[in-house]
């Protein structure tokens, strides 16, 4: 996936501006003393039956200590220890140095330790937390409210959804209680429970700032935007609503600096309680695919498509041999309704397949060249794809006098690139400038489609531009991906 906030990073908890997972390997010697855990045969104290908050009136303040008093105790602090290779990334990344100012990286795993949060969901020791958290441990170690340490067995981990399974020996421990993340609206007060920085029970609270967020790398989870304060260590740790329920997991943070700034993100519980299900039956967790590749609607694209909103997932891929094929779906459709739900941005498709299981029918309301298309797709199991072609060749100096509308120079690919990218038409792009170079086309892009239609030659391309339309849509190969571009023709 293309990097969306140029030149930011977004990554698991690193330094620079990021979005990261607010834990990390931090080292804290100080937190872990060995030799101080309390005995494992130690059994909780016999805890009465919670009541359930109030729900809050409007015009009240949630009351945060009533949430802390009751629920604090489910919140655990997790430490884990283990062994980590340098990414290839990273490895590339110092060998790129001055061999000067290298340092001397022994080679092998190396040693780390890191910390984390997370909470209770059943009496018998069930603890959910964030799989980066646990990534890689061979110790994890949960600490409770009341200081005493257990050894936690991890059940399974997901990485598509960042949801992690614990279960620590101990019965009698009091759960929190799970609420909706659906009846969430901007502007509701959340309280958010966890260790930042190893510090133990610590509580920040805020509002929601935005629902069903997506992010990069993170199609699978709609996120829940917060303002409360989330640092490291506050991974996996839990998002209270104002009555006491919680309705996320804290999972990401917003950063130029690594630490926050007023952009958090949290796992709708819901996400997080339908992978855990998976995990604890099976010890992993299976998503769906339905094998497209969406890209969001834009106004200059709902105007191409003869839509009066941009809203949709625009199709701009089709994998062969995909349920999507299968189904009978093709690049231009626009995804507008899942199940009778309206879809408004691509994100949303993406999660709902994502929180789908293999084998699930979904309903699907789509926009194909100025009608209304129902079809019924049979999802498929994420990872059973084949891979995108190669890149084209962009060598060659036979430019045709083609687009000139839109400020392109074309030509039809040669058969030896057609058989290198896979594709069985298009018209590679020689040169852009004007309009097309406006709407970020560029020298080695292939235009497959205008418009819905099928290009094999410029003189389609200047049979559709004859009618003389105020925009249109090109479908785009790039570097093994297909996107929608939309251009105003001069």
């Amino acid at each position: 996936m293309r990097n969306i906030v140029q030149p930011l990073a977004w990554a698991m908890l690193g330094g620079g501006l990021a979005v990261v997972g607010s834990a990390g390997a931090i080292d804290l010697p100080w937190l872990h003393a060995k030799g101080q855990s309390a005995p494992a045969a130690q059994t909780a104290a016999a805890l009465p039956a919670a009541e359930p908050l109030p729900a809050l009136q409007p015009g009240n303040a949630p009351n945060y200590r009533a949430i802390v008093q009751r629920y604090g105790p489910s919140v655990v602090g997790i430490l884990v220890e283990g062994k980590r290779s340098a990414s290839d990334d990273e490895a590339e990344a110092l060998q790129a140095l001055p061999r000067g100012w290298r340092p001397a990286v022994p080679p092998g795993a190396q040693p780390f330790r890191g910390q984390g949060s997370g909470f209770i969901v059943a009496a018998d020791g069930l603890i959910l937390t964030n799989a980066h958290v646990v990534k890689d441990a061979q110790t994890v170690t949960v600490l409770l409210a009341d200081r005493r340490e257990y050894t936690a067995k991890v059940l399974g981990s997901d990485a598509a959804t960042d949801i992690a399974v614990l279960r620590i020996p101990v019965q009698g421990l009091q759960p929190v209680r799970l609420g909706d993340p659906a009846q969430l609206a901007v502007g509701d007060p959340v309280l958010a429970i966890g260790a930042p920085y190893g510090l133990a029970q610590t509580a920040t609270a805020g509002i929601v700032s935005a629902t069903g967020r997506s992010l990069p790398g993170d199609g699978a989870v709609p996120f829940i935007q917060t303002d409360a304060a989330v640092n490291p260590g506050n991974s996996g740790g839990p998002l209270f609503d104002a009555a006491g329920n919680v309705v996320g997991i804290n999972a990401q943070i917003y950063s130029r600096t690594g630490g926050y700034q007023g952009v958090s993100f949290a796992i709708p519980v819901d996400v997080a309680m339908r992978v855990s299900k998976q995990i604890v039956a099976t010890g992993s967790a299976q998503h769906a695919r339905l094998g497209v590749a969406v890209q969001d609607m834009t106004q200059p694209l709902a105007d191409s498509f003869g839509l009066a909103r941009p809203d949709g997932a625009l199709v701009s891929q089709v994998a062969p041999g995909s349920p999507a094929a299968a189904a009978g779906l093709q690049a231009g459709d626009v995804i507008q309704r899942i199940d009778g739900q309206p879809t408004v941005q691509a994100g949303a498709l993406s999660a709902r397949i994502a929180q789908a299981v293999p084998g699930d029918r979904i309903a699907l309301g789509i926009w194909r060249q100025g009608k209304a298309v129902d079809l019924t797709v049979t999802l498929g199991r994420a990872g059973d794809g084949a891979q995108a072609g190669a890149p084209a060749n962009g060598a060659g100096d036979e430019a045709a006098a083609g687009g000139a509308r839109l400020g392109l120079a074309l030509r039809p690919l040669q058969p030896e690139e057609r058989a290198q990218a896979k594709l069985d038409r298009g018209l590679l792009v020689q040169g852009a400038q004007g309009a097309a170079a406006r709407a970020g086309l560029s020298r080695g892009d292939v235009v497959l489609a205008i418009n819905g239609q099928p290009v094999d030659s410029v003189e389609t391309l200047q049979r559709v531009l004859a009618a003389k339309p105020k925009r249109v849509a090109l479908l785009v190969w790039r570097a093994g991906e297909q996107l929608f571009v939309p251009v105003a023709p001069v």
